[in-house]
């Protein structure tokens, strides 16, 4: 099943929908379900009940709504790194002994066709094809093997990245949470559709050129390994959102670099999972205060 967050010209509220083939059916018209993704997924999302009641529900074209990031208002983004060997080899770095995590601020978060700010701060903006995926149930010190019973489903991520504050500090963390560099969507796709999370393919074109192309059976640390290891130091709460880390082909390890520039249309797609694509767009200036 596919869930997204949506809005349309006649009602600016942000809520849930499913998509069903080109058009997308108001959750909340269906029966007595949350409006809001996070307090769907703290529910629990009974597919075969939300397909039951789908016939009563009111229906837009998907060409006439508005996507937002599947959760518009994550806890917590989180982010690992040198996750695939092939980046870690383009980087010089070291193959990690133990899992590599920094933090994006949620105000990165953002939809999967809005506009990826060239920062007023720095022209050295980068790309990261990623899967992402979401947390349905607060856990705390969780095994390997129940790691599947607390992801609420599947999206593609771009982990976008302003190399030069990236590397001032070894945390990471400025550098990849300036705002709106956290496009995720186009929405998400509940597990049982997914299968295997663990052999999707993902590519990364920019204007129309391949940039990355692999699967995620190359990660290192799957997402099973990733919420045990979390889970060790902090509980999750539902609506945490986990980017996996990203495939070679960024554009810091070209030669020369090749950084995105304004109007540049970067896509990231990744099997099962749909597609989304986020043009360039210049910072807005001015203080803002309040």
């Amino acid at each position: 099943m596919k869930l997204a967050t949506y809005t349309t010209a006649a009602n600016q509220t942000p809520r849930a929908g499913v998509v069903v083939d080109e058009e997308m059916v108001d959750l909340g018209s269906c029966g007595d379900y949350p409006s809001d993704m996070k307090a769907l997924l703290a529910a629990g999302i009974d597919t075969a009940g939300i397909e039951a009641t789908l016939g009563s529900g009111e229906r837009t074209a998907l060409a006439d709504v508005q996507l937002h990031a599947p959760v518009i208002n994550p806890g917590k983004i989180l982010a690992i790194g040198l996750n695939y060997g092939d980046h870690i080899e383009e980087t010089g770095s070291e193959a990690p002994k133990h899992q590599v995590w920094f933090n994006k601020q949620h105000n990165c978060a953002n939809g999967p066709f809005e506009g990826i700010n060239l920062p007023i701060a720095s022209d050295k903006l980068d790309y990261e094809a990623e899967l992402c995926l979401v947390i349905s149930k607060r856990c705390k010190h969780v095994p390997r093997d129940r790691a599947h019973e607390v992801i609420g489903g599947y999206f593609c991520g771009n982990d976008v990245s302003v190399r030069d504050w990236q590397i001032r500090v070894p945390t990471f963390q400025i550098g990849k949470s300036f705002d709106t560099h956290g496009p995720m969507g186009p929405w998400l796709t509940t597990p049982d559709e997914v299968g295997d999370p663990h052999d999707l393919d993902i590519r990364c074109l920019v204007n129309g050129e391949e940039r990355q192309k692999s699967n995620t059976k190359h990660l290192i640390f799957d997402c099973y390994d990733a919420i045990e290891h979390l889970t060790q130091a902090f509980t999750l709460d539902v609506g945490d959102v986990l980017f996996m880390g990203t495939p070679s082909g960024v554009g810091v390890a070209m030669k020369p670099p090749k950084w995105l520039v304004e109007g540049d249309v970067v896509r990231i797609e990744i099997e099962k999972l749909g597609h989304i694509e986020n043009t360039v767009v210049p910072e807005p200036e001015g203080t803002l205060i309040g």
